[in-house]
């Protein structure tokens, strides 16, 4: 038979150190002594007074044992019963009405603790447990209204720049010179649209990827002067010397899912690097690990935007906000989270910054 998943998250309480109340109470365990000694005190009186009528009696005797058996089961019954009721199912029923609330959608229900001694029992850790998945499905559903919020903002935009140029490029009066400028607008809008909606497919997809990523061998220092070769025409636009010190290293990792890190990160230093600027580019391997340094002279980032730059649709310096959308580094640091990398950032404003991406070879 098929073990359910379910079942390998279930610890005794021997294994979980955050039960240290006892299995049963000092309470329950006196209101249990009474009654049994209430039970014994009237088998011993009834034994005692039939004892002198045996064997005339011996039938009636073993009638009143059966019912004082049958009562006594009965009232042993009644009591747990009143225990299952009111000492376990009293904060079961709040735990139960809290789940309904959290299942309509009210994810700020929480339950206070029933137990005044600040010891823990099976029930206790269970409200721990059951607060503590509210607060993370309150963080989730914050997230994730926040996220719909701007992404909604960041296609309507682009949005209404091509309705505007498009309902310009309708009057017949226009130039031909003026009619290619809306038209180019219109289509440097859409293509930044296409990539923002295929930005948010690959973050979405790669949040909820729960398989391992396709790993391959294949030649990093390659892969990294091919990418940073796709941003020539940018980077000799604008001046850019671009120094490439990297080693031939060979890899085990998701070639497709690196691609995008390295691409997001040079498109990054080209982008808020100046005119004149340099960058530069150097992999070292240390301890079955490689390490890559982006390094820009741009314009760097402020202290209080290094915590956030990693957020979704984050763009700490506004004055490039029309160049990207703030995907580009939460879809870096998703992607190194599924290949067991790590990415660091250092900045100062207007010195630069320099983000290291650290790999395992996994050869």
């Amino acid at each position: 038979m098929k073990r359910n998943p379910v079942d390998k998250l279930i610890t005794s309480r021997y294994e979980d150190k955050r039960i240290n109340a006892p299995l049963i109470s000092w309470k329950v365990y006196l209101i249990l002594l009474g009654i049994e000694v209430c039970i014994m005190a009237i088998h011993t009186a009834t034994v005692t007074i039939w004892m002198n009528k045996i064997p005339e009696q011996f039938p009636i005797l073993l009638v009143v044992v059966f019912y004082y058996m049958l009562l006594s089961s009965l009232v042993l019954a009644l009591l747990f019963g009143v225990l299952k009721r009111y000492v376990f199912g009293k904060p079961l029923k709040r735990i139960a009405a809290a789940a309904r609330k959290v299942a309509a959608g009210e994810f700020s229900v929480r339950i206070d603790p029933i137990r005044r001694d600040g010891k823990k029992d099976e029930v206790e850790v269970l409200i721990d447990d059951f607060n503590t998945m509210a607060r993370e499905l309150e963080s989730i559903e914050m997230l994730k209204n926040d996220f719909i919020s701007n992404v909604s903002h960041e296609i309507k935009t682009p949005l209404s720049v091509i309705q505007s140029y498009a309902g310009l490029m309708k009057d017949p009066g226009l130039s031909r010179q003026e009619r290619e400028q809306y038209a180019d607008t219109v289509i440097r809008t859409t293509r930044k649209l296409n990539h923002l909606v295929v930005n948010v497919l690959r973050l979405s997809k790669l949040q909820i990827q729960d398989a391992a990523p396709e790993t391959s061998v294949y030649q990093l220092g390659e892969q990294i002067r091919q990418c940073a070769l796709g941003f020539m025409d940018q980077w000799e636009a604008k001046g850019i010397r671009l120094r490439m010190d990297v080693e031939d290293v060979a890899v085990r990792t998701d070639r497709s899912l690196m691609e995008l890190v390295w691409n997001n990160l040079l498109s990054n230093a080209v982008k808020f690097t100046g005119e004149g600027g340099s960058i530069c580019v150097r992999s070292r391997v240390r301890e079955e690990r490689v390490k890559v340094e982006i390094r820009d002279t741009g314009c760097g980032i402020p202290r209080e935007a290094l915590s956030r730059i990693f957020d979704k649709f984050y763009q700490g310096d506004t004055s490039h906000a029309t160049e990207g959308n703030g995907l580009g580094l939460a879809l870096v640091k998703r992607i190194l989270d599924l290949v067991s990398g790590e990415i660091r950032v250092e900045s100062h404003p207007g010195e630069g910054s320099v983000f290291t991406v650290i790999l395992p070879l996994g050869i």
